[in-house]
């Protein structure tokens, strides 16, 4: 297939980064590219989806990545997964014979591997100098939902769907396939329901991912669904007020450096030092203002106060209120940095069987089978479902859509995808931010 004719068919049929910020494959696809890595890393604790729809869709998702490193004329594609992801890695290795583009490259089983700066050091050896993105080296990184999804924009079918992890607190953990725009709580409600009384909800990870409500929907980059007990201390940890944070700092970093030498950016020579960081904060604004600009190409992997520090502060927490003031601002971070990788930086990596422990998540981690039979009799679909412009509404209240029809528009000229109906039904409501559909 030719590239811009593939482009236009991501972009009509609404395929984003399964993850993330959801960016537009469109996109992110280019000639420009001499690798392109397939993402199953899948590094946070309890996160199941990608091995999973890698081991049942294996054949589909070769077939659509051969063809994308064909269309964009790279030399290799490369699926990277871990070691001991061996289902899915049997399915792969059973498989790949039939395309001689395609090779598989084994991870070890550390936190942040997913992270597409980390794998992409991981896989071929370079880096990506910060601020730039991994195409200025000649890398694509696309993630397996997101290829599966490619498969299908092929054979004329939209993203509708998707496909979650429940885990935690619920009496019957699965990865369930839900149409997009599904309210939380009915996946809670497939999966037997709760099973303590006063619960918590992340979606996604339970490093990067966000708090929420059982009243939520899910979106394109909806990867899990763990559920915590209230005052478990991932969840404390994500609800801490950005003042009592700085109070926190103030009063108790020692300057041990933990969170530093820990910092997966600054292990690939990222300028990202969280000490110093905190030290300015310490000090009322005074010190190596250099740091916080630095800080500005942190990952918000969150090892910094999850694993390093040994007096539980928030380090992430406080470089994250520094990024959100600089964007307010428009403040950029410092340009042409070039990294100086940490020269032990093997001996830095954190395994995540020991972060699954220190997280306290380890008895959460058990099977979730994959599950395709779940149903909804109404959806909540948000115009923006990835990084970039929001689609308009082409639909209005009382009209009749079907499963695939679209019913927002990508702007034109925008980074923008159109969004589609992921259930029959009729529209009861429709706004610039959101269409609502019961069957």
């Amino acid at each position: 297939m030719e590239l811009n004719k593939l482009k236009d068919l991501l972009r009509e049929a609404g395929v984003v980064g399964a993850g993330g910020a959801g960016f537009p494959s469109y996109a992110k696809i280019s000639d420009k590219a001499d690798t392109v890595i397939l993402n199953c890393a899948e590094c946070e604790p309890l996160l199941k989806v990608h091995r999973q729809v890698l081991e049942e869709y294996t054949e589909e998702i070769l077939s659509a990545f051969s063809d994308l490193v064909k269309t964009v004329g790279a030399t290799r594609g490369i699926i990277a997964i871990k070691s001991h992801y061996r289902s899915a890695l049997l399915a792969l290795q059973n498989e790949i014979g039939d395309y001689p583009s395609l090779s598989i490259h084994t991870l070890d089983a550390v936190y942040p591997a997913g992270d597409e700066i980390i794998l992409i050091k991981e896989v071929t050896g370079k880096i990506v100098d910060p601020g730039k993105l991994p195409i200025s080296i000649g890398v694509t990184v696309c993630n397996v939902e997101s290829m599966l999804n490619v498969y299908r924009a092929m054979r004329g079918k939209p993203v509708t769907d998707k496909y979650v992890t429940v885990a935690g607190e619920v009496a019957l953990p699965a990865t369930l396939k839900v149409p997009i725009g599904t309210k939380i709580a009915e996946l809670l409600k497939a999966v037997g329901g709760i099973t303590v009384d006063d619960a918590a909800y992340i979606c996604g990870g339970p490093m990067m991912g966000n708090v929420v409500t059982p009243n939520d929907v899910i979106t394109k980059t909806s990867n899990a669904i763990i559920v915590l007990p209230a005052d478990h201390n991932v969840i404390m940890n994500k609800n801490r007020n950005a003042a009592i944070n700085l109070r926190r700092t103030m009063s108790v970093c020692c300057q041990c450096r933990s969170c530093t030498d820990l910092c997966s950016r600054r292990v690939l020579g990222y300028p990202v030092e969280p000490h110093l960081v905190m030290r300015v904060l310490s000090n009322g604004g005074k010190g190596d203002i250099d740091a916080l600009d630095g800080s500005l190409f942190c990952s918000g992997c969150g090892l910094c106060e999850t694993y390093s520090c040994p007096q539980g502060l928030s380090p992430r927490a406080m470089i994250a209120e520094l990024k959100n003031m600089a964007r307010a601002r428009g403040h950029k971070p410092p340009d042409n940095i070039k990294p100086d990788p940490v020269k032990d930086a093997e001996f830095k990596k954190v395994s995540v069987e020991r972060l699954t422990m220190r997280l306290g998540l380890k008895k959460y981690d058990v099977p979730a089978p994959i599950s395709e039979d779940f149903e909804t009799g109404s959806v909540k679909i948000f115009t923006s479902q990835h990084l970039g412009t929001p689609a308009v509404p082409c639909v209005k209240e009382g009209d009749t859509v079907k499963k695939g029809d679209v019913i927002a528009l990508a702007v034109d000229g925008a980074l923008s995808v159109n969004i589609h109906a992921s259930i029959d039904g009729k529209v009861t409501a429709v706004t610039q931010k959101h269409i609502k559909i019961k069957k």
